[in-house]
């Protein structure tokens, strides 16, 4: 598997799975557990979730199968704004995490939206990184403008900046802006988040034909091409397998720039966190439905 050299020397697998809407918690389990035998050693889950106690287990049962060490991992988990009050509560959310989750240190702890009192929240996941809890902490869903004020002010820069990036929304000013402050991209939704329809995609099935692979592995591939670390999600351990192979093969200058076409640019759901019902949302003083609900929670 290969790895991505953070801006504070740690790595980080460029592949991981992403388990966002598996709230069962024996499938998230058993994918969880079908992801590390088929070769992931980075799983990404959040409080919002509702299933860190399912891949605590998973990991729980990897390690003492032999799959693998719990040192061979990196787990993931996040923060949500409701929990970030003030320090105190930020604290305490993030001891919650690891009483779900039953493990005994996160790799790294992510602010999973600007939004709260995430300055408090950032001094907190700081202080689980001096006791050794955490080993790396970043951010999540931070724009242009918002990373580079957080940036100039904090004292421990944030590793990652995990955001929607996809052929449909190809983020050029935010990854321009991560790497002169030397954030590690990551990509939620990288094959669309559902949203989207790669696979009908003339461009994406032509190379997708040229090179052998499935569209989903041109997808992925062009990503980690630019230093992204992607988080597909599935369920199915074909797929997951399908994922996991997109090391042995390079898409050219011109394939690049013919996938980079795809881009719609910001707006409708690609923006969302610019909605203030959707902030309310997120600091739980909304009363919208259970449905417009499960949209808003989309990473």
């Amino acid at each position: 598997m290969e790895r991505i050299t953070m801006n504070n020397g740690l790595s980080i697998p460029v592949l991981g799975l992403g388990v966002f809407r598996i709230p069962d918690k024996a499938q998230c389990c058993s994918t969880v557990l079908d992801a590390i035998k088929c070769g992931y050693r980075h799983i990404d889950t959040a409080a919002a979730y509702q299933n860190e106690d399912a891949v605590g287990d998973a990991v729980r049962i990897a390690v003492d199968r032999g799959i693998c060490t719990r040192e061979d991992l990196f787990i993931t988990t996040k923060l949500w704004p409701s929990e970030m009050k003030n320090i105190d509560t930020a604290r305490e959310a993030i001891e919650a995490s690891f009483r779900r989750s039953g493990l005994e240190y996160f790799d790294m702890f992510l602010i999973h939206q600007a939004l709260g009192d995430y300055f408090s929240g950032w001094r907190a996941l700081e202080e689980f990184v001096e006791k050794g809890r955490i080993r790396t902490i970043g951010v999540s869903n931070f724009y242009p403008n918002i990373l580079a004020n957080f940036c100039e002010t904090v004292d421990l820069k944030p590793a990652v900046n995990q955001i929607e990036i996809h052929p449909y929304y190809t983020q050029k000013e935010a990854l321009d802006n991560m790497r002169h402050y030397k954030v590690t991209p990551e990509a939620w939704a990288p094959l669309g988040g559902g949203r989207y329809n790669p696979y009908n995609e003339p461009v994406l099935i032509e190379i997708a034909k040229l090179h052998g692979k499935t569209v989903a592995q041109i997808v992925l591939r062009f990503l980690v091409q630019q230093g992204i670390v992607v988080l597909p999600k599935s369920v199915h351990p074909e797929r997951l397998r399908e994922n996991a192979d997109i090391f042995g093969f390079t898409l050219t200058d011109i394939e690049m720039a013919l996938i980079s076409g795809l881009d719609k640019g910001p707006g409708e759901t690609r923006t969302k966190h610019l909605n203030p019902e959707f902030v309310r949302f997120c600091l739980g003083t909304s009363d919208v439905t259970d449905g417009k609900s499960a949209d808003f929670r989309q990473r």
